[in-house]
């Protein structure tokens, strides 16, 4: 005799069906919510190291500020020293530079020259005087030229003076003007240093 099954398996089966369905799908959306928040929480903490290396560059950039403030302030103090310093040193060399300017206005003048005039406006010497001849002009140019404390010798005027067969004028027959420069030895050098430095 046939057994028939009165008990509604296919019920059972889809229930079962259904039941499995919907713990897979809660267990997904379990799963997708602790995902999401593994990925929030992963995102945060990355969020939150890059904030504090930025904190840290931040406080970095400050300090370097201060250090680069602190470094101009003493390259600022450093330059007023060197520049006191090199108007100490101008102020010494000048403050004999009156006794070398008459010993080597002295030491310059050939025979023949006379100086009616002498004149310095800040380092320009200009020069005013009477000669028996051109030539002997030309040799007071080579004697400054040649000098320590005077260069670059310019001669402005050289002319016959009037009336030269009068009493005196036959001794200086020519009035010359001339400029030259006043300025230490190490003044010269150390500016044809600075103009070789600029060509190189």
């Amino acid at each position: 005799m046939a057994r028939i099954n009165l008990l509604p398996w296919r019920e059972n089966l889809r229930q079962e069906r259904q039941r499995n369905f919907m713990i897979a799908l809660v267990a997904t959306a379990v799963l997708a919510v602790l995902l999401v928040f593994l990925g929030s929480y992963l995102v945060d903490r990355q969020i939150a190291a890059q904030d504090a290396r930025n904190r840290y560059l931040e406080n970095e950039i400050r300090e370097l500020d201060r250090d680069i403030a602190s470094i101009e302030r003493l390259e600022a103090t450093r330059d007023n020293l060197l520049a006191r310093k090199n108007v100490i040193e101008r102020l010494q060399e000048n403050r004999s530079m009156m006794v070398h300017l008459f010993n080597s206005l002295a030491q310059t003048v050939p025979e023949g020259i006379r100086l009616t005039s002498v004149q310095q406006a800040g380092e320009e010497l200009t020069i005013q005087g009477t000669t028996q001849s051109e030539t002997r002009v030309s040799d007071y140019m080579r004697n400054i030229e040649s000098a320590e404390w005077l260069h670059t010798p310019d001669l402005r005027i050289i002319e016959a003076i009037s009336g030269a067969g009068e009493d005196g004028a036959s001794q200086a027959p020519f009035r010359f003007e001339l400029r030259a420069r006043v300025a230490s030895p190490k003044a010269v050098e150390d500016e044809a240093g600075e103009s070789m430095d600029e060509e190189a």
